[in-house]
């Protein structure tokens, strides 16, 4: 059996497969689709790549037994009825499976034994780079997790930018020339598009019928659904936009959603391309002298440091890593989250861009919507929750740490070593959303000021208990301890005001 995140010809389960003997399983089921009410894009995504490449494997000669999730097919309501469905059609005497990246379904294969009497070979997921025992012996032990760490264990057994037994270039870490913000007449290049051939047409058709009333919008679809077309825009990427993708990775601008970034996340998440291959390009490329060491180490960090990083700690932390919350967060989430329609025009821009692409950047939902919802105290799970909805390349495995720790510091800095909270500072450096917003990014309290600013300081108020024995939080609580008791007083009634009126602010 394949999953739909599991698109890889070179998949453990796939890999010694008999055409002449197996049969290959995959099947679109409503559980998976409605658990929560997906992006219309990511559906369509997913279900256009499995769609595709259940077509490669049938050409190959392989029996493919398929269910699609037709208009008059309820009847498939989870992977387990497929399943069963299939061994009774075959006569299956054995299933072979790569474990699921996500909890839950890794619990429901580990049931499939007892419940169909037959051998299931339930085999690792070896397109990750780090096993789950190698994350293990990494992290035991350790009293904190720091990536920065693991990366650099990562790139000595990859060999990625080692030079003479050292870091590339004499440094592990090149994230400080990767923060240039938006310059005028940056130009960004032009992305390649995709025809909607008769395939994904159905596809998107079938999620206009059954799935209209979710969160996104379904067209324009041109984003790869093939092995072929996901190579051709990792070349695209690596030749076009890496060159300068790591120099602005962190800026934003208004209307350039995509900017430099690969845009590559959903495609290897969901298997058509493979880790290891994305950074052999772009270590290539840097080798040839086609981009700077700082674009290749940023591209490359983010896969073998981050992705790696965070699926340890999921599997590490769960079951119970989605329940955590450490700062006590309960508020519900403002109404325009849904809709984009709110006059902070930098959540405005990335909630907007993501009802549009199911994609916004590693900054835009770190520190626009991850910050917001940090300073407002947004519910952990309600964030997890829209996080998980709203991106093409969201899965539990990587959108739970993201979210739990990353964002919302709700572990109590299992992996970060202090909140990522910021005022409207840092959104004013590192993006030109500032100057249309209603608000003065300048003005620090009142009704005109930028909300970020006077939240930001009523976050460290509302938390102090928590937060202010962090050695890195103690020059923040130094300034606050400064403020006048005016000023404070200041801060905590535009926050009233504000949280009062969240849903038209």
């Amino acid at each position: 059996m394949v999953l739909g995140d599991q698109l890889s010809r070179d998949l453990s389960a796939l890999r010694d497969a008999d055409p002449e003997h197996d049969v290959i399983v995959m099947a679109e089921v409503w559980d998976e689709a409605t658990y929560v009410q997906h992006h219309k894009k990511k559906m369509a995504f997913i279900f256009a790549a499995m769609r595709h490449f259940a077509a490669g494997l049938e050409a190959e000669g392989f029996t493919v037994d398929y269910r699609q999730l037709d208009a008059d097919d309820d009847a498939i309501a989870s992977f387990t009825d497929a399943l069963r469905a299939a061994v009774e059609r075959h006569g299956a005497d054995r299933i072979v499976v790569t474990e699921a990246a996500e909890w839950r379904v890794l619990a429901m294969q580990q049931g499939w034994a007892d419940l169909f009497g037959i051998q299931v070979d339930v085999r690792l997921d070896d397109r990750f780079i780090a096993s789950h025992a190698d994350f293990a012996r990494w992290a035991d032990g350790r009293k904190a997790l720091r990536m920065e760490y693991f990366y650099r264990e990562m790139r000595k057994a990859t060999g990625y930018l080692i030079e003479d037994g050292g870091p590339a270039g004499g440094q592990w870490n090149f994230d400080a020339d990767n923060r240039a913000p938006p310059k005028d007449g940056l130009d960004f290049p032009e992305r390649p598009d995709w025809t909607v051939d008769e395939t994904t047409r159905e596809v998107l058709d079938l999620v206009g019928e059954r799935f209209g009333d979710h969160f996104g919008d379904l067209e324009p679809f041109a984003y790869p659904v093939t092995r072929r077309q996901a190579l051709h825009y990792l070349n695209w990427f690596v030749e076009h936009a890496l060159p300068d993708f790591g120099t602005f990775q962190d800026a934003m601008v208004t209307g350039a959603a995509l900017m430099f970034h690969s845009h590559l996340s959903a495609l290897i998440n969901v298997g058509l391309l493979d880790p290891r291959e994305c950074c052999e390009r772009a270590q290539k490329a840097w080798r040839d002298g086609a981009v700077p060491i700082n674009a290749a180490e940023g591209f490359i960090r983010q896969i073998i440091g981050w992705r790696e990083f965070i699926r340890g700690v999921y599997w590490r932390n769960m079951p119970d890593y989605g329940d955590s919350n450490a700062l006590g967060a309960t508020r519900d989430l403002p109404d325009w989250f849904w809709s984009g329609e709110t006059h902070m025009n930098c959540l405005r821009q990335a909630i907007t861009e993501t009802k549009e692409n199911a994609y916004a950047h590693h900054i835009q939902r770190l520190m626009v919507i991850g910050n917001f919802s940090l300073l407002a105290g947004l519910d952990p799970k309600q964030v997890q929750e829209w996080f998980l909805i709203v991106y093409h390349d969201a899965y539990e495995w990587v959108e739970m740490p993201n979210v739990v720790g990353m964002a919302l510091y709700a572990d109590d800095g299992l992996f970060a070593s202090k909140p990522y909270a910021s005022s409207g500072a840092y959104i004013d450096k590192m993006s030109d959303y500032c100057g249309s917003c209603r608000y003065r990014v300048k003005v620090k309290n009142g009704p005109k000021a930028c909300p970020f600013n006077y939240l930001y300081w009523n976050f460290l108020i509302e938390n102090r208990e928590t937060l202010a024995g962090n050695r890195r939080m103690g020059m923040m609580y130094g300034t606050l301890d400064r403020m006048s008791g005016d000023k404070v007083e200041a801060v905590r009634d535009d926050a009233a005001r504000f949280f009062k009126g969240i849903d038209e602010a």
